[in-house]
């Protein structure tokens, strides 16, 4: 059983980073108490979301920005200047190109997405402990017959947290097929919420087959939060290139999954160090994480 979410975090060079312990304490009354799970049991119900979401949507939310860009510290140079007529649309606003480049080479393996990532091997009979919780692959895929194709490979999560670019990318060139909708029970993905529920199995999620140039075929799985009205995926059945933009998600916090076949790929030291030792790592989009394995062992 593995343990892929820690409270610490570190960045490529090794250190340490801060997370926020505000939000963990708010997360702890509502996860680890009697009275806020009660209120967990309204927030988690689908009208509630969707409440939320036209909220998020509509203009009085634009009330909300300026005080979130202060609070996590966002540096608003890096995104494309516009004025937003909603918290989602300052959610999903999209970064300038050149502060996320893209590793085009085809020997790179690199981020979908901005995120904190931990890496796992799949065996057989991997059963993954996230903080309490526990999924298989096939629960990720929903049943789907081909989740032990995956044995052998890998397993790479990418938590995104509030404060994270929340448009995702294409991470090497490929074709995919169509996008396969999960219904489920909104949560958080934070690491507290993990201890009493198996957000995996509960989270609304997306997921498809991506048959790549370099790697082989995939699969990708975005993942639902607590309160996140919508996974917007911009394609069903798609040829897409390298950085090419898949899709977004509106306002909270998400994961996206990214399943990789056996003896295809490698994963850089620092992650998987990391990973073993209890560590996320922050990642950014387009950032190299691996690599096409050629020499190299399985």
């Amino acid at each position: 059983m593995r343990d892929n979410f820690n409270f610490e975090i570190k960045d490529r060079n090794g250190e340490i980073v801060e997370g926020s312990q505000r939000q963990d304490a708010y997360l702890n009354f509502l996860y680890g108490s009697f009275y806020g799970r009660l209120i967990l049991r309204l927030l988690t119900r689908p009208f509630v979301s969707r409440i939320v979401g036209s909220y998020m949507s509509g203009g009085r939310s634009c009330k909300m920005i300026d005080g979130f860009i202060a609070k996590q510290n966002i540096d608003m140079s890096q995104f494309e200047e516009k004025d937003f007529v909603s918290y989602n649309d300052f959610f999903t606003r999209k970064v300038k190109p050149d502060k996320r480049p893209i590793d085009y080479d085809e020997n790179s393996l690199i981020s979908p997405c901005d995120s904190k990532l931990s890496v796992y091997r799949i065996n057989a009979d991997s059963v993954f402990k996230i903080k309490g919780s526990f999924y298989s692959i096939s629960d990720i895929l929903d049943g789907n017959t081909k989740a032990p194709e995956f044995f052998g490979g890998w397993c790479l999560i990418f938590r995104l947290a509030v404060d994270d670019y929340h448009r995702y990318c294409y991470f090497d060139n490929g074709t995919k097929g169509k996008n396969y909708f999960v219904k489920g029970e909104l949560h958080t993905v934070k690491p507290i919420a993990l201890n009493n529920y198996n957000i995996y199995k509960r989270n609304s999620r997306e997921y498809t087959f991506l048959e790549t140039e370099n790697f082989g075929e995939a699969a990708q799985i975005e993942v639902g939060a607590m309160m996140v009205g919508k996974i917007k995926n911009l394609h069903q059945k798609h040829q897409f290139k390298r950085g090419e933009e898949k899709g977004m998600f509106e306002f909270g916090g998400s994961t996206i999954i990214l399943l990789i076949k056996r003896g295809v790929a490698y994963i850089d030291n620092d992650i998987l160090e990391n990973t073993k030792s209890g560590f996320e790592t922050v990642v950014k989009l387009g950032e190299k994480i691996g690599g096409k394995l050629k020499e190299r062992e399985i």
